[in-house]
């Protein structure tokens, strides 16, 4: 099984350390910032062996050059991206192994028109009788605890075609997205269904968590179905919202997640 373990970097981002048990070999994933990893790999004696990339955003590339210094390690990443530093590129469906385990590749366009996601299905392939733990996606700024990233790029279209990747997966699946975005997503998540008892239930751990400095990743898919409103754009709760706050009748889904989607990137609340 990969082990995830979160490396803080600037205010709010999470650059994800993967590893396996009995070996000091690791992978990140968006190292926006060389210094915390390297910290991290001198306190535990681990060696870099290689740099996963969702998208090219500097908070998410900015520190590569600089971990590759130390050791010519490949960098996995979207193969038309404006990233330059991505030394294996990958594509949709692509797979790429990562201390042993295959991960599987999702063109997830929508933040950026380059983002990619990495989804672990939990077997070790392997291993004579493959052993199953729970699938992990690794989704950089696509799918977040209650949200989902901006339309910098791409389309509501787009965005709304990763959501529905995302909702097929397996509801155990465990979600890693790079930035704690989470109370602010919720305290929207809140104002778009305001009688949602799984939000509130999750203001409450997730309140509790920040307070002792906690990450409140990962998330699951289960539970984003419950509360995420970018997940919810079926439900009669999400769309009489939309609607209203769009002061009109929105004709299908899609329309819903454009304007609750413009909606968060006014919300104030």
């Amino acid at each position: 099984m990969l082990t995830v373990n979160a490396i803080p970097a600037f205010q709010d981002n999470y650059i994800w350390m993967l590893s396996i048990a009995d070996n000091n070999k690791v992978f990140v994933i968006d190292p926006g910032d060389a210094t915390p990893v390297l910290e991290k790999l001198k306190e535990n004696d681990l060696k870099l062996e290689g740099i996963l990339i969702t998208h090219h955003h500097a908070d998410h590339t900015g520190g590569v050059d600089t971990l590759r210094k130390f050791s010519d390690i490949p960098v996995y990443g979207p193969s038309e991206s404006p990233y330059a530093g991505i030394t294996h590129p990958l594509k949709d469906g692509d797979s790429c192994k990562v201390l042993g385990h295959s991960l599987s590749v999702k063109a997830v366009p929508g933040h950026t028109l380059d983002h990619i996601c990495y989804y672990y299905d939990g077997t070790q392939a392997e291993q004579a009788v493959p052993q199953a733990h729970k699938p992990q996606l690794f989704c950089g700024d696509t799918l977040f605890l209650a949200g989902c990233g901006r339309l910098f790029e791409g389309s509501a279209k787009q965005m709304m075609a990763a959501m529905r990747f995302f909702k097929q997966l397996p509801d155990n699946t465990e979600v890693y997205c790079t930035h704690e975005y989470s109370m602010a997503n919720l305290a929207f998540a809140k104002a778009v269904e305001p009688q949602n008892e799984a939000v509130q239930a999750t203001i409450n751990r997730c309140k509790s968590l920040r307070e002792q400095r906690i990450p409140t990743i990962p998330t699951n898919i289960q539970q984003e179905k419950l509360i995420n409103p970018f997940l919810r754009t079926a439900s009669e709760s999400v769309q009489l919202a939309a609607n209203h706050h769009a002061g009109r009748t929105l004709n299908n889904e899609q329309e819903v997640f454009a304007v609750i989607r413009q909606w968060k990137d006014e919300f104030r609340g």
